[in-house]
């Protein structure tokens, strides 16, 4: 099947007709369901414009993050823990430290002042600190106040 009789067959099951014989399809047929219909008209004119359904939108703008990658100084680390612990948002301690949000709340993690991230669960370094037990039982709600 090529792109031209997959819309010919999408435009007439959208106009409310049997493909194969023409005849309208009966009123209570999931094909004449309102949003099955959007759904055909959706597919139709991803059909019609394949640039525009192939084409990804452009990356989010990052925040400058010079030290991305960098090993953290026990200096560095102190500093993230006052900020942290002082009620700084997330995006400030990350910024001051030229560091991703997501770097931010690993290296906390690794300090036991919140859980691992999503991303990183089940990989975390042999010397992260665990949560005590009195923070375990509030997974983010703490971090989310100051973010």
């Amino acid at each position: 099947m090529d792109r031209e009789q997959a819309l010919r067959i999408l435009k007439t099951l959208a106009d409310g007709s049997d493909p194969g014989t023409g005849e309208a399809l009966p009123a209570a047929s999931a094909w004449q369901h309102p949003d099955v219909v959007r759904a055909l008209f959706f597919a139709i004119r991803a059909l019609e414009t394949p640039e525009a359904a192939t084409r990804r939108p452009a990356p989010a703008p990052r925040p400058e993050a010079g030290n991305a990658g960098k090993p953290w100084t026990k200096d560095e680390d102190e500093q993230l823990l006052a900020a942290f612990d002082g009620g700084q948002p997330a995006e400030a301690i990350a910024q001051a430290h030229g560091r991703t949000r997501f770097a931010i709340e690993a290296r906390l993690a690794r300090f036991g002042r919140v859980p691992m991230p999503a991303g990183l669960r089940g990989h975390a370094p042999a010397d992260a600190a665990p949560l005590p037990p009195d923070r375990a039982a509030e997974p983010r709600a703490r971090y989310a106040a100051h973010a």
